[in-house]
C-alpha cells in the first residue's frame, strides 16, 4: 500500500505501510514540496506517482527507514543521477542527504514516540 502525503504518518499508516517488507518502509521523498511517498514495492512506483501529481525528477530521491533499528538508508536506484553528479544508488551530496533524513524524520517521527 502507498501513501503519499505532507504530514506525519500516523501510527496506524505505519502499520499498513510496513506490510510489503516487515520492518522496512521504502519512500521517496520530494524534498522541495515536503512530499513523502511510502509503501510502494519499488521505488520507481512512488516516483512516477510522485512525478504524476507534478514532482520534479531533480527533486526526488529515495530511500527507507528500518522500523526495528530506526535507520534511515538512502539508497535506491532512482537517485543514480551522473548529470547532476550522484553516479551511486546513495544520495551522495551531504547536504541532500541530510534533507533526506531529516525529512524522514519528520514523516516518521510517530516510531521515535514509542
Amino acid at each position: 500500500m502507498i501513501i503519499t502525503k505532507r504530514e506525519p504518518y500516523s501510527k496506524e499508516e505505519v502499520e499498513k505501510l510496513k506490510e510489503l517488507f516487515d520492518p522496512y518502509i521504502k519512500t521517496v521523498i520530494d524534498v522541495r514540496k515536503k512530499i513523502c511517498s511510502a509503501g510502494c514495492d519499488r521505488h520507481f512506483d512512488s516516483e512516477k506517482l510522485l512525478l504524476e501529481q507534478g514532482s520534479k525528477q531533480s527533486d526526488l530521491w529515495g530511500g527507507g527507514i528500518d522500523l526495528e533499528t530506526i535507520t534511515i538508508d538512502c539508497n535506491s536506484m532512482i537517485n543514480i543521477r551522473p548529470k547532476e553528479g550522484n553516479t551511486s544508488n546513495e544520495i551522495q551530496n551531504a547536504k541532500m542527504r541530510k534533507e533526506f533524513e531529516d525529512l524522514t524524520n519528520f514523516f516518521f517521527k510517530e516510531i521515535y514516540e514509542k
